[in-house]
Formats: C-alpha cells, structure tokens, sequence
C-alpha cells in the first residue's frame, strides 16, 4: 500500500541540519549567535568549519567547558572561552573604543554568570561594558553609595534573582534604560527564576523593560539595538 502521506516528512537528499544564517547583520545589524546547549558535537563543528572558510568571527553561548576543550583543540589558537559566562569567540575581535555606555550591575554574586554573558556579548559586537557587582537590595547602601555613579550611563542591565528587588529599585534611581535579567538564583517558590520574572513584570518602575530568565544575551542585544537606534536619530 502507498503512504498515505500523514506522517513527518522525510529529510531532503542532501538537506543540512545546519543552515547559517549568514544575512542576519545586514538585516539586524548583529551576527547570529550560536546556542551551543542543544548542538551536538558535529553540528557545531560543522558550524565552525564554515564560519573559518567564510572567514566571518563567530559568537558561541551555553557552551560548556568540557565541549569548549574539544574544539578549542581542533581549532587551536582561534577560539576564545570563557568558563564563567559559557560564551565563547572564533576569530579575532575589535577591541571596544571610547566610554563605556552600558553597566551591568547584578544583586548578588550568584549572578554573575549571567552578567558575564551580557558584557561578553557586547564585547563581541565591539562595545564596552563596566561591570558593578554585588549591590542588591539586602545591603542597599552598597547600590546607593555607587547610585551617582551609575546616573552616568546610557543603558543599564540588572541582573537579579529571588525577588528580583533591584532591577525595580535601580528604575526608579536612574534615568539610563534599565534591562531586567530576572535570574534563576533562589530558593523553594523562586521556582527557578519565575517569581523574579513575575515580580519584575509586575514592576511599578516606569519604563522598565524585562527579558527572560537568565538570559544575558537577550539583554545585551536589547542595549546593542537601543544605542544603535540612538546613534541614528541623534
């Protein structure tokens, strides 16, 4: 009997799992960033081969350090890790000019992981970023003695987890754009990250623009964006 046709179809001959999206900085004006958690070793090989015969620079995230190991061996030299933020560069990358326009700040030192992924994201797209860690919302006078400061930056990403308290505070301190982290840092109800994502939310900070939990990448894209868009109706 013939197929009735219902089922998945199949593969194409010759079809890649792997399809670079090569336009996209001419479109957005950033590269596609590669999320290496879900990649198998040859996929992301295959994505590395064709990045260095293109020549084109490369941004890797959630990549673990034992993977990081293996291809840092198969490319020698090439790619750039870093342990803490799970991020990783192929290729030479610009160093930042000028001062710096965006501060990531974090609650606690739980988050810096997430900080990190946020300032080497920028890093990568050649923009700097000063880093306050450590000031949340249980010793406040450790945020309000840096708050003049922080008054001076464009764009200010605030990473926090539990109840997410100082993403709110710092809107409501700072007239920069402030970009909420909710991070999955806490305890029993913080379910992972939910309850700072919900509080942040419900924020009564005006203004206040939230991406999803622990995500350090989204926020740095968010800045990127808004000081390009800035630049262009300056």
């Amino acid at each position: 009997m013939a197929d009735s046709g219902s089922g998945p179809p199949l593969p194409r001959a010759g079809a890649s799992e792997v399809v670079p999206d090569h336009e996209r900085r001419t479109r957005l004006g950033l590269d596609e960033a590669i999320l290496c958690e879900s990649k198998t070793d040859e996929q992301l090989r295959l994505i590395l081969r064709d990045a260095e015969r293109r020549e084109q620079t490369l941004l890797m995230t959630r990549l673990d350090s034992t993977r990081a190991a293996r291809l840092c061996a198969e490319s020698p030299g090439r790619i750039d890790y870093d342990e803490v933020s799970r991020t990783a560069y192929l290729g030479p990358i610009a160093e930042p000019r000028g001062v710096a326009d965006v501060v990531v700040v974090s609650a606690g030192s739980s988050d810096v992981a997430v900080c990190r992924e946020a300032v080497r994201t920028l890093r990568y797209e050649g923009v700097a970023a000063d880093e306050v860690y450590d000031v949340g919302v249980a010793g406040i006078e450790r945020l309000m003695d840096r708050v003049d400061e922080l008054r001076r930056y464009a764009v200010a990403i605030a990473v926090a987890g539990m109840d997410a308290a100082l993403p709110t505070v710092l809107a409501g301190l700072i007239p920069a754009l402030v970009l909420a982290v909710p991070t999955s840092t806490g305890y029993g109800v913080a379910e992972g990250g939910r309850t700072a994502l919900n509080a942040l939310l419900s924020s009564c900070a005006p203004g206040l623009v939230v991406v999803n939990i622990d995500n350090g990448y989204g926020a740095a894209c968010a800045a990127l964006r808004f000081l390009r868009a800035s630049k262009l109706r300056a």
